[in-house]
């Protein structure tokens, strides 16, 4: 039976032979197939012998080396065999192989009739989707927009001008019913006569799944999702997770606000108010907990101090300060909204691995600099200093040099004694914690902000000179004041902002992805957690985006999602985003009424909280240094060095050019890299060939011939320097020497170009332009051009050669070949007429 227990008839059974192969259930593995083609267009298979080619024949997968199949396919084959992989087995031609599951199955080959006789087909075989090519506009917007919003807007089923069965049109009420069921009727039949489907909504009709937007609706909105699957046996974890992240980061948001983000403090606390509660409706990772980090907050703080450099600020005008962070963070996640929409959700993978621990580990030791004169209380003298306030970390270590013995004993005693107490603490419970794992909820930091206020008052050290906190409170009196930040009178710190907010974005999404993908979804790993929520680049990008959009709305500091943050809440219990929307609900209740118990915390212990994060950003660094020097990984580690030295000798500005320019460079520059590579022939086989360059000794040439292996697709990228790469194989047989040397490969190896373009799974318009140029330049020198291994014949890579005129230029389909070998044996036949009409005309003209 059908999906929907409607459909067709199945049919017929087949013979034990053949059906043994089926298991009891279906299996869970995903099965490795190319459909056919879409049920509207099925394909059209060469006749002609000279040009046999197929998509699904067997092949090496290896980048060096090529096993090509019989050049000639037996006559007992069936023909409704000729597009599965071919099989070496010990059963006769026409024989259900003894492969397993993945056996290829005898199946009828005549086209289907209709949509539906394809789609129970397709559950019968049991294979996955096939490739929509719709033909109308709802293909074109799904190409361009995705399936969500070509479906539900554009798909079959959309609210203007429906009509029923019998042709009549229907009311409203019942058309709002049919584009919210998806199309159709409401339960997916309706969708059998649409030949424009997508992919997915071809799937979700085969398999009667019958509210298509709501399917959508709850990918988007994973609040609906695990909402749902909520349960109280998990609220218990939730809120002991909730209560012990606010214990530890409440007071971590107000050290970022102040000493970092040189903002109000109450505005670091903002930060874990809205950010959470948005991510916990959009994110699609359960456990990650959003709230700011140490480096955006420090890039955030340089935006500030540059306003007041050039004049936009004073640097006691905090309201200012709020509405430029506003901005900031406003930009930040603008940035990765737009980026989620457009799904450039690879971004993640932009910035390398040297870059980013050179640059994190340069911000680690910046803010331990600048933390240190805070905790020594030399504030006021610094600000005194001309160029120390906002010069580098090496002019704050020479001030900090030099005016050592200024410093404030007492400030210095309670900094450098909190800092001690908390790496003592953070020590103990990393060696503790595998045995004894309840000690990971001991609020240690928390102790510390309560204990250190509390002596703080008894003793009245703030009379002594020691700078506590004082009142929290908004810049603007309210407790939650919204100030949206794109306006025109925020357009001069918009211009100051950009670059930074973009550095803000790719760090903070990057964070949040390592976090996420360390975390995982809700896949079905823990049994006694939340199921069937996956992640997704693109959904992290949207709800990180708008968290931020509406956290700069009320010019919090910007929010990503936190490794270690996010660690804390999965082992104190946190299984759900609940524990994120409690979080923010201990954030409101703490800025209404507890904010006054915080007017005694010496700021001092503020400081040294924020060096302990800076200590755990430089701390990995030396594995990594170690291990790039364990296999002389020499350039990474020249990357770093430059980064982190430009970052504390000059400025954040210079490390962050030069990490981003050199990132992308390396990566245009590996893009923009053929890996064409020169095959030779395996002595003693006849269809087995390798790389040439990496294995010269175990193989060997073939007279007259160039055997090409193209193994990528072909794009503007990667072409524009394939003819050079190509002419450097003519004269050397490598694409390694260097082009000063004298020719060494003779030209009559040259008189047949074999390309095999297996791995060309896609061209462009640039790369055909210079494809063409190529043949036209080899067919003019007298070069034969033979192409084996093309992709099938409906595929956008032929079509591309017809268009652009390759195939006539080459001589036809007949240089289009299965193999190598079948190649190699047509270039020596037509060597042989060549010559035989060579000698015919000779003998003609002696004879005359």
């Amino acid at each position: 039976m059908s999906p929907t227990g409607s459909g067709p008839a199945s049919p017929p059974k087949q013979s034990n032979a053949h059906s043994q192969h089926n298991p009891s259930t279906p299996s869970r593995l995903k099965h490795s197939h190319a459909p056919e083609s879409s049920p509207e267009q099925p394909s059209s298979a060469f006749e002609t012998p000279a040009s046999r080619f197929s998509p699904h024949r067997r092949t090496d997968s290896s980048e060096d080396s090529v096993h090509n199949p019989p050049s000639t396919p037996s006559p007992l084959r069936p023909r409704h065999w000729r597009n599965y992989n071919t099989h070496n087995c010990s059963q006769p031609e026409g024989e259900p192989c003894e492969h397993g599951t993945f056996s290829p199955k005898i199946r009828p080959t005549s086209p289907p009739t209709s949509v539906t006789s394809t789609l129970d087909d397709a559950s019968d075989h049991g294979y996955g989707g096939r490739y929509a090519r719709s033909q109308s506009i709802a293909g074109g917007v799904n190409g361009v927009l995705g399936d969500a919003i070509g479906d539900s807007v554009f798909g079959d089923g959309n609210i203007f001008g429906n009509r029923g069965d019998d042709g009549k049109p229907i009311g409203r009420a019942e058309s709002w019913r049919r584009w919210w069921a998806g199309g159709g009727d409401g339960d997916g039949k309706g969708d059998a006569g649409n030949k424009t489907m997508s992919t997915t909504r071809w799937l979700a009709t085969n398999h009667g799944i019958k509210n298509k937007r709501r399917m959508y609706l709850v990918y988007y909105l994973p609040f609906l999702q695990w909402v749902t699957q909520y349960r109280w046996s998990f609220f218990k974890g939730d809120a002991v997770a909730a209560l012990t992240m606010a214990s530890f980061y409440i007071p971590m948001s107000l050290s970022y606000a102040s000493n970092l983000g040189h903002i109000p403090p109450i505005n670091g606390l903002y930060s874990f108010v809205f950010n959470p509660l948005i991510y916990a409706f959009l994110g699609s990772c359960p456990q990650m907990v959003v709230g700011p980090e140490a480096a955006g907050s420090l890039l955030l703080g340089t935006v500030v101090k540059s306003s007041i450099n050039v004049g936009h600020s004073g640097d006691e005008d905090d309201a200012m300060h709020a509405r430029i962070a506003g901005v900031v963070t406003g930009m930040a996640g603008a940035v990765i909204f737009v980026a989620g929409l457009t799904r450039l959700g690879f971004l993640d993978s932009v910035l390398s691995r040297p870059f980013l621990r050179g640059f994190i580990s340069a911000i680690g030791f910046v803010i331990l600099v600048d933390q240190l004169i805070p905790e020594m209380g030399l504030i006021h003298l610094a600000r005194h200093v001309g160029g120390v306030t906002h010069g580098s970390s090496l002019d704050k270590i020479i001030f900090l040099v030099e005016n050592v013995k200024n410093a404030h004993r007492l400030t210095t005693a309670v900094a450098f004694g909190s800092f001690a107490v908390i790496m003592v603490c953070r020590e103990l419970k990393h060696r503790l914690q595998p045995r004894i794992p309840s000690v990971a909820y001991v609020p240690d930091r928390f102790i510390v902000v309560v204990l250190s206020a509390i002596l703080t008052w008894h003793f009245g050290w703030d009379d002594k000179g020691l700078q506590i906190l004082g009142d929290v409170k908004s810049s603007t009196g309210s407790p939650f004041p919204f100030r949206f930040p794109f306006i025109p009178t925020h357009m001069q710190h918009v211009r100051e902002a950009m670059s930074t907010s973009f550095l803000i974005a790719l760090l903070g999404f990057f964070e949040s992805s390592v976090a996420a993908k360390s975390l995982g979804g809700g896949e079905g790993k823990k049994p006694d957690g939340l199921q069937g929520m996956s992640l997704s680049a693109n959904r992290e990008l949207v709800a990180l985006g708008v968290a931020n959009v509406i956290g700069g709305c009320f010019m919090a500091l910007p929010a990503f999602g936190g490794y270690g943050r996010s660690k804390v809440n999965a082992s104190t219990g946190g299984k759900t985003p609940m524990s994120s929307i409690l979080l923010s609900i201990i954030t409101v209740i703490c800025i209404l009424f507890l904010l006054p118990y915080f007017y005694y915390l010496p700021k001092a212990v503020l400081s040294s909280m924020i060096s302990v994060v800076a200590y755990s950003l430089i701390e990995e660094a030396p594995h990594d240094i170690a291990f790039f020097l364990s296999i002389r990984a020499y350039p990474e580690l020249f990357l770093m060095a430059l980064i982190f030295l430009s970052t504390i000798f000059y400025s954040l500005s210079l490390g962050i050019a030069l990490g981003i320019g050199l990132s992308l460079l390396s990566v245009v520059r590996h893009a923009t890299k053929p890996r064409i590579q020169i095959l030779g022939r395996v002595p003693g086989t006849e269809s087995e060939f390798e790389n040439a360059e990496m294995y010269p000794q175990r193989v060997e040439s073939v007279e007259g011939c160039m055997i090409v292996k193209i193994p990528e697709p072909l794009t503007f990228a990667n072409t524009g320097d394939l003819k050079g790469r190509l002419r450097r194989l003519e004269l050397y047989g490598t694409t390694t020497a260097h082009p000063a040397l004298p020719r060494v490969r003779a030209p009559e190896h040259n008189s047949n170009i074999i390309f095999d373009i297996h791995g060309v799974t896609g061209l462009d318009g640039s790369g055909t332009q210079v494809l063409k140029e190529i043949v036209d330049g080899y067919v003019s020198r007298g070069a034969r051009v033979f192409w084996c291994r093309v992709p099938r014949e409906s595929s956008q890579v032929w079509k591309m050669f017809e268009k652009s005129g390759i195939v006539e230029r080459c001589g036809g389909r007949r240089h289009f070949v299965r193999s190598v070998e079948e190649a190699l044996r047509m270039a020596e036949m037509e060597r042989l007429s060549e010559d035989f009409s060579r000698e015919g005309n000779g003998a003609g003209e002696t004879r005359e």
